[in-house]
Order: C-alpha cells, then structure tokens, then sequence
C-alpha cells in the first residue's frame, strides 16, 4: 500500500473597507485556480505563522487574524495529489497596516502564462457565492462567507 499524505492548506479570507473580498487567480499545474489567498503549512509552522507568511509571499502586505473561519470537516482527495488528503483552514484576515496590492477586474487576465502565474482581483462581498471557487473546500468556504454576510 502506498504511504498517504496530509496536505495542510491555510488561506485568509481579506474583505476591505467598500465590503469586497480578495480573490486569487492563480495557474497551478496547467489548471486556471480561483481561491482565497494563502497556501501549504510548512514543517514547523503554525496555522496563523502560515496564513501570514502566504501573504506577505503573495501579496508584499502583512495581515492580521480577526477570527477562525472554517477548516475542513469531511474527507478531500487533492486534486493534484491523488495520496494526498486535502486538509483547508481559513482565516478572516485585516490588512496590519495600508494594503496595497495591483489588481484585476478580469477573472483569469494573465498576462503571460508562467507555471504559478497568479493575480487578483476584488469580488463584492454581497454577490459572492460558491461558484466564485474552482475547488470543493473553497466552494464550502465561499458559500459559507455568502450566508455570514448576505442574510
């Protein structure tokens, strides 16, 4: 039998001050991705250590954890891994101080096609849903966020 896997993503969850939410599009392994921002824990790493190292990475802006969101309560099967089981934490996240970040109005707008080529874009929180979400977790996490704020 092969040797299984666990594969810990953490993602933040930013929503700015005209109550829209931070959307990553991103290219991985050929596949057009659109998620929150964040990636994989580290060896070593926390949770939050992870989530505010993903962003920095990604975006150059430093952020703080408001609350726990979500993490996944049922069996994934990653997408790209098939031993690997997919393991999801969100977090709402605020900037740490002004954010600053080039965007897109267009889903998908790359500019040139590179193996991890990733924008993003600002998604009205009041139009948000889980077909924003390519990947079964964040599809949960997206409709979650839709009924926490659109009631």
């Amino acid at each position: 039998m092969a040797l299984k896997h666990f594969n810990i993503r953490v993602y933040g969850i930013l929503i700015n001050t005209d109550n829209q939410v931070l959307l990553s599009d991103e290219l991985i392994k050929g596949k057009e991705i659109t998620k929150f921002p964040g990636g994989g824990l580290e060896f070593g790493e926390g949770a939050i250590d992870c989530v505010k190292r993903e962003f920095i990475e990604e975006t150059a802006n430093e952020i703080e954890i408001i609350e726990h969101f979500y993490t996944t309560d049922f069996f994934q099967q990653s997408a790209f891994s098939p031993d690997h089981q997919i393991i999801s934490i969100y977090y709402l996240v605020k900037p740490a101080s002004l954010f600053k970040i080039k965007t897109t109005d267009k889903q998908f707008d790359f500019i040139s096609k590179t193996k991890y080529s990733q924008l993003f874009r600002w998604k009205n929180l009041n139009e948000i849903s889980e077909n924003d979400f390519t990947l079964p977790i964040d599809k949960i996490a997206g409709k979650m966020l839709q009924e926490k704020f659109n009631r």
